[in-house]
């Protein structure tokens, strides 16, 4: 009976094993972005907290060669280049990627009024998660939406800030449109502000996001976080 039992077993297992598909979530250019750009705005709070209010004091020298707020600054410039880039790089993806096309499909879901019911009762625990055309339901969607505003939104304003300080290049090239964007922000002051603004927006991001993330790897059981690493989810067939 026991030997019987146990067959039953295996063969219940390796059924549920053959209803299991596994799927190509994220390419390798998708994970790669998001890791750097995640680094990159990790690097950039840091710094850019520094830079706002210093809270570290320098070791004292004799020699005139420790200038830790210049080499705060230089970094937080070096990775506000590499996060510039790289977001450029996935909106390309985003846009024409032919292995993104699955982002672009989640545009559907923004305009059926059912699935957003049906996924903020999901999150709630009172509906099941409900069938999607793209890989991101319209929370996620326009959670994202916010949050490239708002990347875009540091971007600008951090090359507003940056012509100030190199004048030379492409401080030099980026002079005269960067002024003006300043003008229509209301001035230098303004700039920094909205800046710091921006910013607080995207660690409130990264902390739903990473919420979500987890929540998500819970209750779905697809993979969801694997999928970052590996880029491959899970399916049940039905």
């Amino acid at each position: 009976m026991k030997e019987n039992h146990k067959d039953a077993s295996a063969m219940e297992a390796q059924k549920q094993e053959c209803d299991i598909t596994q799927e190509m979530e994220f390419a390798p250019s998708y994970r790669w972005q998001h890791w750097i750009r995640a680094l990159s705005i990790v690097i950039l709070i840091i710094t850019g907290f520094y830079i706002a209010e210093p809270i570290i004091t320098p070791i004292a020298s004799s020699q005139p060669d420790n200038f830790m707020y210049a080499l705060f600054r230089s970094w937080h410039i070096i990775f506000g280049f590499v996060l510039t880039w790289v977001v450029l790089y996935k909106s390309y993806l985003f846009l024409f990627g032919k292995k993104n096309k699955m982002e672009r499909k989640a545009i559907k879901d923004i305009f059926n009024i059912k699935v957003w019911f049906q996924q903020i009762g999901y999150y709630l625990l009172i509906s099941k998660h409900p069938k999607l055309k793209g890989v991101y339901n319209p929370l996620q969607f326009m959670a994202y939406f916010a949050f490239y505003l708002m990347i875009f939104l540091l971007i600008i304003t951090g090359f507003v800030l940056y012509v100030h300080v190199y004048h030379n290049g492409l401080g030099a090239f980026m002079y005269e449109p960067m002024r003006a964007v300043e003008a229509m922000m209301g001035g230098l002051a303004m700039v920094r502000e909205i800046h710091h603004i921006a910013m607080w927006g995207v660690i409130l991001f990264m902390l739903g996001h990473i919420y979500m993330a987890i929540y998500n790897a819970v209750f779905v059981k697809e993979g969801a976080m694997d999928a970052i690493f590996s880029g491959i989810k899970w399916h049940k067939k039905h």
